[in-house]
């Protein structure tokens, strides 16, 4: 996997999970937030290159079998059912990241969890 084929699928996912209805912003978790960058400053110092960079409440991976499985942490505005919001990100950021590796050339399953970490 390349780093851009990981940038393509994390972008394609924050942009459409941020235009869902009922998506106030994306998350990081704080934990993903302090490896990412203890991880910056090790690979620039190892290195001595720019390190990747994630975009904020997505976290995605490529697995063995070829299957991309896809995190997404929102938080989401308090006058929505969270379930509803959750299944429509779900839904969008799915077929959003199928259409951007279509796109590429790569056919493979997506899956993708979504957490709701608060509302506002």
């Amino acid at each position: 996997m390349t780093a851009s084929a990981r940038e393509d699928v994390q972008r394609a996912a924050a942009w459409v999970a941020l235009r869902a209805p009922g998506v106030a912003a994306l998350q990081p978790a704080l934990a993903d937030r302090l490896a990412l960058a203890a991880s910056r400053v090790h690979l620039a110092v190892a290195a001595d290159t720019t390190p990747r960079r994630e975009a904020a409440g997505i976290r995605c991976e490529l697995a063995p079998d070829g299957a991309w499985h896809v995190e997404v942490r929102c938080i989401v505005h308090a006058d929505r059912r969270v379930v509803d919001v959750a299944r429509q990100v779900r839904e969008d950021v799915r077929t959003a990241v199928t259409a951007s590796l279509a796109e590429h050339g790569t056919a493979a399953p997506v899956t993708v969890l979504v957490t709701v970490t608060r509302t506002v």
